[in-house]
């Protein structure tokens, strides 16, 4: 088994990194700032250089790499900011894949070009008021009748909501009782009776929209539909790659937060002496590396395994589970060795601490992701309701 990257892979993360350091720090510190997302403009260099859809089939104007490849990409943008790697987070891992994998293909012919050339960002819509954890409650319904599917309902923490092109959105399909009855359908932006809420703002992802939306006798095409009532267990099944990517945005918080401090302690003097001298900084850092390695070996693994096609849910949740919780610790622990610099909001490191909290709580929360182990561990899964 080899760890060592390719001749390829490693010149894709220098071709990203060089650019990530050339072109996006003014743009992730503005975006930081004025919490809105990235420009079109950046996402149209996203994708002249060809980091849209890294694991998509040529033929939809992809990169046809594997989700390794993505992950190197994804997190090399996401080391900078989250906010601006979102864009390649849901290209790459997000709703375009669940397209890809299990939409129609007129549907896809459709859509993933525009993904990867920039002139479509797709969101994915899944929570609702009273369906967070239990999703299988949602009550967004999408009714067919001839050629048109109608929408309503409301969702709640969508990322990308008001700012995206389009949006997957999981439904009530039929009378058929919890995850039977949901399927999916693409609706965009733009389309009579879709409507936002007031924008959110929240401890950390700055950058990223979020906001409640609400449909109100939407209508699209029969043709939209992603996946119909009954495809709740392939909509899951792609959701696993998405943990990927959730993995590799906590990743990246934790290891650039690691980078960062790793220089500092060098730097920083305190009684006549660097900071990385006193023992105490010395078995922190090698704590913290510790992690961090094991954390990207889980990743590695889950993608790795996946090829081209798609994780497990227990190597994904794994993966999510260990990485949303090293990363709440890295970049805690990498403030405290600012001390008051790390607390400051004129040096990077909260930011970082306030971005790895918020993986650990989307796409499925740490203790989510705990069940789902347990649930592969034993060959079924878990009913957590009431009765």
């Amino acid at each position: 088994m080899d760890f060592s990257f390719s001749a390829e892979q490693t010149s894709l993360i220098d071709t990203v990194r060089k650019f990530v350091n050339t072109e996006l720090p003014d743009i992730a510190q503005s975006v930081e700032t004025n919490d809105t997302p990235p420009s079109r403009d950046i996402v149209k260099k996203f994708a002249k250089l060809g980091l849209l859809g890294v694991n998509l089939p040529e033929v939809y104007g992809g990169g046809d790499m594997g989700h390794l490849e993505a992950v190197l990409v994804l997190e090399e943008i996401a080391k900078i900011s989250i906010a601006v790697a979102f864009p390649v987070f849901e290209s790459s891992f997000g709703p375009a894949l669940a397209i890809a994998h299990y939409g129609p293909e007129e549907l896809r012919q459709r859509v993933l070009p525009k993904v990867c050339s920039g002139d479509m960002m797709i969101a994915v819509s899944m929570s609702e008021p009273s369906a967070g954890t239990a999703l299988t409650d949602l009550k967004t319904t999408a009714q067919l009748s001839g050629s048109k599917v109608t929408v309503n309902g409301t969702k709640r923490w969508c990322s990308g909501a008001g700012h995206a092109d389009a949006y997957v959105v999981y439904c009530k399909m039929s009378d058929d009782i919890g995850a039977q009855g949901i399927g999916a359908v693409l609706i965009e932006a733009g389309t009579a009776g879709l409507s936002f809420g007031k924008p959110e703002s929240h401890m950390g992802f700055r950058g990223v929209a979020s906001a409640d939306m609400y449909f109100d006798n939407v209508e699209i095409p029969k043709e939209n539909i992603i996946v119909p009532a009954g495809g709740f267990k392939k909509l899951m099944e792609a959701f696993d790659l998405e943990r990927c990517g959730n993995t590799t945005m906590s990743l990246a918080c934790a290891q650039s937060a690691f980078d960062y401090v790793l220089g500092y302690v060098q730097e920083r003097q305190q009684f006549d002496k660097a900071l990385v001298d006193f023992q105490a900084v010395q078995l922190s850092l090698a704590e913290m590396k510790m992690k961090l390695d094991a954390a990207r070996m889980l990743l590695y693994r889950a993608v790795v395994n996946a090829q081209t096609g798609l994780p497990s849910i227990a190597e994904s949740s794994i993966a999510k589970c260990y990485a949303n919780e090293i990363a709440r610790e890295v970049t805690g622990k990498a403030v405290q060795l600012m001390g008051g610099y790390g607390y400051s909001k004129s040096f990077p490191i909260e930011q970082k601490m306030r971005d790895a909290w918020g993986w650990g709580i989307a796409g499925g929360s740490i203790d989510v992701q705990k069940t789902n182990i347990a649930s592969a561990l034993v060959g079924r899964r878990f009913n957590q309701r009431a009765k």
